[in-house]
């Protein structure tokens, strides 16, 4: 793997003009004061209870996510050939999943395999001819975003169902407006705080009926679920209501919230809980957690799930490895975000290649997240690498595999000083029936071990705050 782009200082020790005025600043600003800001953040974290809780750990308890108060800063004409790149992948992604589930023009055309439809458990039959308000389905994307050189950014994955993260990426800039005010006096930094009235602009706008003001609410799992700080963080910020699925009935095909005055017609859900648990009378039976009547309701037109059913038929890592083909048949257009070079394990040739440089690759399951279930070659003993062999040779289907990208760095406080650390980029994309708006920036996720490439918070990763320079 060659040495890492770092975002801050070339090769040859030159710092980047983005980041001339944070360096002469942090050379500065002594380290205990450094410290003690980012202990001042972390109080506030706590006490404003910004915590998650990682899935499948015995006794897990709520924890953190680790905050660094160094922010990571792109140039305004970096975003804006990110932001067009992120607008034409979601377009795709939309047109793909209304073919999939209508004419399937993709699969006769052989651009994407018959089977990594049929055969993906995220694929809903029941979606089959199935029109949703103004024939869009993801609402609110996630695309993760590596980057590699000075000009050179990868589509890293898509996110199409429920993306979380963005109350990190409000907080943390809350948090360093609070603790840096200096700071951002030197820098023209493009907001971000008025995400929330642009994604109560798009939910509003995706209403299936007009004459009135759209109802909007967010349908939560509960306070058990790992990111129900966000979702009444969201709830709270967008002014709606945030209910359970015990909040909602549906009759005469129409959702309907309980409240105090009697009920209240729901026209847009932004919800936060899996297909599989949203309306027992159509999924799992056994689900508490949604509204029985749900899908018949949908299905008459007359409320709006955000994202929509089975739009997870469009972001496993499979199918990601076609995007490129799957932009090129709808638009008709090269991508301009380009995929990280991608071998499914599910074709000969390119398993055999795979087996035999498990050393230097990157193998992930098709249907993994949060960093776990992957191999990263590198970093992996003798040992580690001939089980996963095995998992190859048993389900080769079941993984793709990837060069191991040295991912940018961006400097970073850790206990020995300011250090590079490798970084990753989540923005978020709202698309409304009237226009798709992004936000400048997105979540930065950091890997704050030395050497890792791992960014994912359940591994130990941390955030920033992402500023794009304005001018």
């Amino acid at each position: 793997m060659r040495q890492a782009f770092d975002e801050m200082s070339s090769t040859n020790g030159h710092v980047r003009p983005a980041y001339e005025t944070l360096k002469q600043w942090l050379s500065t600003v002594p380290q205990d004061v450094l410290d003690h800001r980012r202990k001042e953040a972390e109080y506030i974290f706590r006490r404003i209870g910004i915590t998650f809780a990682v899935y499948g750990e015995q006794n897990a308890q709520e924890r953190l996510i680790p905050f660094d108060i160094v922010p990571r800063i792109l140039t305004k004409d970096e975003w804006g050939r990110l932001s067009k790149g992120l607008e034409q992948r979601v377009k795709a992604l939309n047109m793909y999943i209304r073919d999939v589930y209508s004419k399937r023009e993709v699969l006769k055309a052989g651009v994407v395999p018959e089977d990594l439809v049929y055969k993906n458990p995220a694929f809903r039959p029941e979606m089959n001819g199935q029109r949703v308000p103004h024939d869009l389905y993801v609402h609110i994307a996630g695309i993760d975003i590596v980057r590699t050189d000075p000009d050179t950014f990868y589509v890293l994955e898509d996110n199409a169902r429920t993306p979380s993260g963005v109350s990190y990426m409000l907080e943390n800039r809350e948090i360093m407006l609070r603790l840096f005010p200096e700071l951002f006096s030197m820098h023209k930094v493009a907001p971000v705080e008025n995400y929330a009235d642009d994604l109560l602009a798009t939910l509003r706008s995706l209403s299936p009926h007009g004459g009135h003001e759209p109802n909007v609410v967010i349908l939560t799992p509960g306070i058990y679920n790992s990111a129900y700080y966000e979702h009444s963080f969201l709830a709270d910020k967008l002014g709606v209501d945030l209910v359970e699925g015990r909040d909602l009935f549906v009759k005469d095909g129409i959702v309907f919230m309980r409240t105090t005055e009697g009920p209240k017609r729901v026209d847009v859900i932004y919800r936060r809980l899996d297909d599989d648990f949203l309306d027992p009378l159509a999924f799992r039976p056994d689900s508490v957690l949604g509204v029985p009547g749900l899908m018949s309701a949908y299905q008459a037109g007359n409320v709006t799930l955000t994202n929509a059913v089975g739009t997870g038929v469009a972001d496993d890592k499979a199918v990601y490895s076609y995007m490129p083909e799957i932009i090129r048949f709808y638009l008709g257009e090269e991508p301009l975000l380009p995929n990280v070079p991608t071998w499914r394990c599910r074709e000969a040739d390119h398993l055999k290649y795979v087996l035999e440089h498990l050393p230097e690759l990157v193998v992930k399951e098709v249907h993994g997240s949060g960093g776990y279930g992957m191999l990263v070659g590198p970093a992996a003993d003798k040992a580690q690498i001939e089980k996963f062999r095995e998992k190859l040779i048993a389900d080769p289907g079941n993984f793709i595999a990837q060069p191991t990208l040295a991912l940018s760095t961006c400097p970073t406080l850790v206990e020995q000083g300011i250090a590079p650390r490798h970084v990753d980029l989540r923005p978020f994309i709202l698309s409304g029936s009237d226009k798709v708006r992004i936000v400048p920036g997105g979540l930065t996720r950091v890997a704050m071990k030395e050497g890792s490439l791992v960014v994912n918070s359940s591994q130990g990763g941390g955030t920033k705050d992402t500023w794009v320079l304005d001018a």
